[in-house]
């Protein structure tokens, strides 16, 4: 497999076929969240995201803190979420969300092999620079592991292609500033920066953060690759569990199939 890794390769071979890529946000360690993600992805998603819980989660909102911190009350660690990875048996690719301190104190080459022990194919790292990835990217890539770099909307353009350059399996586009959450509407940022990125990039471009709906996801895919989803999928895990998982992923998928 190339550099870019199997997650870009199925991503840039769906985008050619047409498909919005839908990647759903499961929090790991939660009750039941294994039983959640193999709903999502039998209703459609194209890749997951894996939050691997921490203390002090700087990019995430109420409903994932609060998932999060169930998970860790629960005794959730990344390397318990990690061994439970490797008996979920799904056909698409996993990544991990996770914060640096959890990279830095394993160890990256450590960190980086037991992702790809476990089947993950890419880590996104929200709260590592783009000047202090390398050692990391380097560390991921020798593992197998793909790195996926975060855009924000007030990005300068010069600083865009550097962010790409640097971007494997998609550029993560930052729908707002802000943490995570449900919002009644997408927020104009949204499309504008993945707009911005599409100029500069052939590396699909997905809108997370802030992207609450079927609608909403349907509008962020006028311009982007696809969407993650992350709040609302958490929420509907927190109180109605696999199923009302799979039915939102499900409503979602056929949206952006319309």
């Amino acid at each position: 497999m190339s550099a870019n890794g199997a997650m870009e390769a199925e991503f840039r071979a769906k985008r050619a076929a047409g498909r919005k890529l839908l990647v759903p946000y499961v929090t790991g360690g939660y009750s039941g969240w294994q039983d959640s993600l193999r709903a999502a992805v039998a209703g459609g998603a194209d890749a997951i995201e894996i939050g691997i819980p921490f203390s002090d989660p700087v990019m995430d909102g109420p409903v994932i803190q609060q998932a999060s911190q169930q998970a860790l009350d629960d005794g959730a660690t990344p390397v318990s979420i990690l061994h439970e990875v490797r008996s979920l048996d799904v056909q698409v690719p996993l990544a991990v969300m996770l914060y640096y301190n959890t990279v830095h104190h394993a160890g990256h080459k450590r960190f980086a092999a037991e992702l790809a022990d476990a089947g993950i194919v890419a880590a996104i790292v929200p709260d590592l620079p783009l000047e202090e990835a390398g050692p990391w990217c380097g560390s991921a890539v020798g593992a197998g592991i793909v790195t996926v770099m975060l855009a924000a909307p007030p990005a300068p353009e010069s600083r865009l292609p550097l962010v790409c350059a640097r971007a494997r399996g998609f550029v993560y586009s930052v729908g707002l500033l802000g943490v995570t959450g449900e919002r009644t509407r997408l927020a104009s940022t949204a499309v504008a920066l993945a707009a911005r990125l599409k100029a500069v990039t052939d590396v699909p471009v997905l809108v997370g953060v802030g992207v609450s709906d079927a609608e909403q996801a349907a509008e962020a895919s006028t311009v982007a690759d696809g969407v993650v989803m992350g709040a609302s999928v958490v929420r509907r895990m927190m109180e109605g569990g696999a199923d009302a998982v799979g039915e939102f992923v499900a409503g979602v998928r056929r949206r952006l199939d319309a």
